[in-house]
């Protein structure tokens, strides 16, 4: 996860989970934007921790006031689609997180230009600076549009 966030303790860059590394304080951190990019796939957990990973941040989301979460699931080495992914897109489909998420845009239905792609545009502008990635359709990716 980037550093979009700052500690409102000490005023240094931190993430959205976890203490400030600088002052080990525990206050919620302040998001520089309503979007967030979450690896889920990063030091390559399992698919049970990966869902894990996605519970703790949903909630921390929220309470932080995070509208739109990009996950970054991968698609497997093989190109038929990975663990992780499947994991989560059977949550999602299965209303798992239903009570923090209130849409979600795989990325292989998403491509640039696609309706599927400009109706996630009109919902919410901001993400076209995280849409570059869609320009194939990236299977590798999902959008969620958090509840408020």
């Amino acid at each position: 996860m980037t550093h979009s966030f700052e500690c409102p303790e000490c005023g240094n860059p931190r993430g959205m989970l976890g203490p400030c590394r600088q002052c080990s304080s525990e206050d919620l951190p302040l998001p520089h934007s309503d979007t967030v990019v979450l690896n889920l796939k990063f030091d390559s957990p399992s698919a049970e921790e990966a869902l894990g990973r996605l519970t703790t941040a949903l909630r921390r989301a929220s309470e932080v006031g995070i509208k739109a979460m990009i996950l970054i699931h991968g698609y497997g080495a093989s190109g038929e689609g990975g663990k992780i992914k499947w994991a989560v897109h059977d949550a999602l489909e299965n209303n798992y997180f239903s009570d923090r998420v209130d849409e979600y845009h795989f990325g292989e239905k998403t491509a640039f230009g696609s309706e599927a792609y400009h109706a996630l545009l009109r919902r919410r502008p901001g993400l076209k600076a995280y849409l570059k990635h869609f320009k194939e359709g990236n299977a590798g990716m999902t959008v969620l549009i958090l509840s408020s």
